[in-house]
Parts: C-alpha cells; structure tokens; sequence
C-alpha cells in the first residue's frame, strides 16, 4: 500500500474537495411557445404548455 511521503497541505486537500462542492448554475431552456426561459422537463409557468400540449389551463387558476 503506498504511503504518502509529506502531509497533504491544508489548502490542496480543500483545494481538491472543493471541486465537487461548487454551485452550478440551473440549465434553462427555452419555451417552444412562448419564448419563456424554464428549467427542462417542466410545464411552462407562463403559458401552462410542455412539449407543445396544453397541460395547465392558467386562466382557471388566476
């Protein structure tokens, strides 16, 4: 088993750690209809449509 040679500093195993730590900012697409920026697979809060299909009728909910 190797041993390592020289304690690891403080700022290069945090260094390293903080790699998968990062925020990542959301991917947004977007809407074929109305031109709204959504997140991906979800229902357009503008205009109620996913993938070209009305699914929420905003009218009834205002």
């Amino acid at each position: 088993m190797a041993v390592p040679k020289y304690k690891t500093s403080k700022a290069r195993s945090r260094r390293r750690r903080s790699i998968n730590n990062r925020l990542v900012a959301p991917q947004l697409t977007e809407c074929g209809t109305c031109g709204n920026k959504v997140l991906p697979h979800r229902v357009c809060p503008k205009c109620g449509f996913y993938r070209g299909r009305q699914v929420l009728d905003l009218k009834d909910m205002a």
